[in-house]
């Protein structure tokens, strides 16, 4: 029958893939050689290169973390890319122990196993967290927002499904604007999140992290731009079914433009 055919088949290649699974291990075990036949064709390393431009291609935009607009973002984007290249290390590291296995059979035999578990689980690791670590711990602390720091501008954040209402708590009639947040440049901005429903996320990726909009509590995040322009912003956590309409314009003014349009309760 052709059922039976077409069972047999499938039974032959997944002894094959087996086969060729089972040879690779081998090879870091035993010292047995790999037929030459069941060595792959070196695509890997194209097909990188190839991806390479489509990723980058994500990298740039108004609403995008790796095109900062001011210092608290560019130190964001600063640490991920010494994420991204600590990344690279580890990953070029493992695939060279991986080639060297496989085109050298039996080289990993030559040094005993309490060896590479030492340095291949304690003594390569460890250094490289512990770098992250640092960093980390030294961007994070510069981007926590203080209550009363500088000279900040303070603006409430209101959430609810699906809109962000930003009430300007130094003007004399604390001026609401909807799904537009005004800020002069090269002034902090202390944002004050609240939330009228469900849990929200406000969150500029060119000007600083994101920080929850919770009912009944409130939360602070420091924004900072050093350039004029108009950025995207967004609610990073899953709020019903109008989720991905909830974004929100960000105007960055000259320090003129902005008192101006402070004054006039941003009516144009």
């Amino acid at each position: 029958m052709s059922g039976d055919g077409d069972r047999g088949r499938h039974v032959q290649l997944v002894d094959g893939l087996l086969n060729r699974i089972g040879s690779v291990f081998a090879v870091g075990h035993e010292g047995s050689p790999v037929p030459p036949e069941s060595r792959g064709r070196p695509i890997l390393f194209p097909a990188i290169v190839l991806a390479v431009p489509l990723v980058l291609s994500g990298c740039a935009g108004d609403a995008s973390a790796l095109d900062p607009a001011g210092p608290d973002a560019r130190a964001i984007a600063r640490l991920w890319w010494v994420m991204f290249y600590a990344s690279i290390v580890l990953f070029a590291l493992v695939m060279g122990l991986f080639a060297l296995v496989m085109l050298k059979p039996g080289a990993g035999a030559r040094l005993p196993e309490g060896r590479w578990i030492l340095w291949g689980g304690l003594w390569m690791p460890v250094p490289v967290l512990m770098a992250l670590l640092v960093v980390s711990l030294v961007q994070g602390e510069h981007l926590l927002a203080r209550e009363g720091s500088g000279d900040a501008l303070r603006v409430e954040a209101h959430a609810r499904q699906w809109q962000w209402e930003f009430r300007y708590l130094d003007a004399e009639n604390r001026p609401v604007t909807v799904d537009v947040l005004h800020m002069p440049v090269d002034r902090p901005v202390e944002v004050v999140t609240t939330s009228e429903d469900v849990i929200h996320s406000l969150w500029v990726p060119v000007l600083g992290g994101k920080i929850d909009a919770v009912p009944g509590h409130r939360n602070r995040v420091r924004l900072l731009a050093d350039k004029t322009g108009n950025f995207g912003g967004l609610c990073a956590e899953y709020c019903g079914t109008g989720h991905t309409n909830m974004r929100f314009r960000v105007l960055v003014h000259e320090p003129e433009a902005f008192r101006a349009l402070l004054e006039r309760g941003f009516v144009e």
